[in-house]
């Protein structure tokens, strides 16, 4: 899942629930923006931030990253997003880049 289908799902989810944007931002005790700015892609929450909005729309984190066909990422996969989710942004951007090269 790259950074544009992580907020797809975020905003999918959210409209399954209901909310706005900025009602779950200050559900979760953040600025009024927070999630409309990581469905706008311009930030990815972290770990444990990402925890809090699954607990807050009732899902699994293997849930959230579900994909259509059933089939949730391995371990390992969830461990890079976890590392990748607290790089500096411009590190984030590298290795997103680098995935996509060796993808194609």
């Amino acid at each position: 899942m790259n950074e544009e289908q992580f907020s797809k799902r975020l905003t999918q989810l959210r409209m399954e629930k209901g909310v706005s944007a900025r009602d779950m931002s200050l559900s979760l005790g953040q600025s009024e923006a927070y999630i409309n700015r990581i469905e706008n892609r311009k930030m990815m929450p972290s770990m444990p931030a990402f925890m809090n909005i699954c607990e807050y729309l009732g899902i699994s984190p293997k849930d959230y990253f579900t994909i259509d066909n059933g089939v949730a990422p391995s371990r390992d996969l969830l461990s890079a997003y976890q590392k990748l989710s607290v790089m500096p942004r411009d590190r984030q951007k590298h290795i997103i880049d680098i995935i996509n090269d060796l993808a194609q």
